[in-house]
């Protein structure tokens, strides 16, 4: 199954079902890309949780060691954008990049889970570009400036639930049509259950909250102007474009 959230054309939030691409809420039914709706991010996170360095050859395109345990960071809820949106990003920066990530949404409240029983507690997958301003991620250690800014975070535009993304599935983004990124879920470092349980060793993890599970080789820069799409086998296709002032 999956489900997008929007707003209505009565300006109302609603969580539909997303089949044969088309979006149905009550008796109504409307287009992915209608105008009379929005599409919203398929779930209102208290934080991302985004992982470094998760594909190995990403960490050796960046020149970085393999990390011994999941490299983790934070993404607050003013870095959440959606389906569509065009992302403004700090201005007057030497780089900004696109990074497409597999992202996990939280279903319930939860804090030391197994392994074994991680999955229990995923309502479902969906896909997300973790927007870098490498400028300032090269000279700070928290990130902050470098991956928190506003709407460095694009997610969607559905939740699908685990049964429909392969344990293989593809991650790729395309800029301005062109195939930048073409990864796979099973060439994670730490597997979604592994970060699960790391994660929620240290802080609990709320309903609706994101796990962004690292992006494969092949990031880069942007453009002003630039139409981007993050696609991950199962979900669909998350479209958006940058703004770069």
């Amino acid at each position: 199954m999956k489900y997008v959230r929007f707003r209505d054309p009565a300006g109302a939030a609603r969580r539909g079902e997303y089949e044969n691409e088309m979006v149905h809420f009550a008796n109504e039914s409307y287009a992915l890309e209608d105008d009379d709706i929005d599409v919203l991010p398929p779930s209102e996170p208290s934080k991302i949780v985004c992982i470094g360095r998760n594909y190995a050859d990403h960490a050796d395109e960046m020149g970085s060691d393999l990390p011994d345990r999941p490299l983790l960071f934070l993404k607050p809820p003013n870095a959440l954008a959606g389906h569509g949106d065009t992302v403004t990003a700090p201005a007057g920066k030497d780089r900004i990049d696109y990074e497409a990530e597999l992202g996990v949404v939280i279903g319930e409240q939860c804090r030391h889970v197994p392994e074994a029983d991680a999955m229990d507690v995923v309502e479902g997958f969906t896909c997300l570009n973790d927007v870098s301003n490498r400028e300032d991620q090269n000279q700070e250690q928290n990130w902050i400036r470098g991956k928190a800014f506003d709407g460095a975070a694009p997610v969607g535009p559905v939740l699908a639930t685990p049964d429909e993304v392969p344990d293989d599935a593809f991650v790729r983004s395309r800029v301005n049509g062109e195939l930048k990124q073409d990864g796979s879920r099973e060439q994670l470092i730490f597997s979604i259950p592994e970060l699960i349980a790391e994660i929620t060793t240290y802080l609990t993890l709320e309903p609706g909250d994101v796990i962004a599970t690292g992006t494969p080789e092949g990031v880069g820069p942007l453009s002003d102007g630039d139409e981007i799409e993050i696609e991950v086998e199962g979900v669909g296709t998350l479209e958006h474009s940058i703004r770069l002032p």
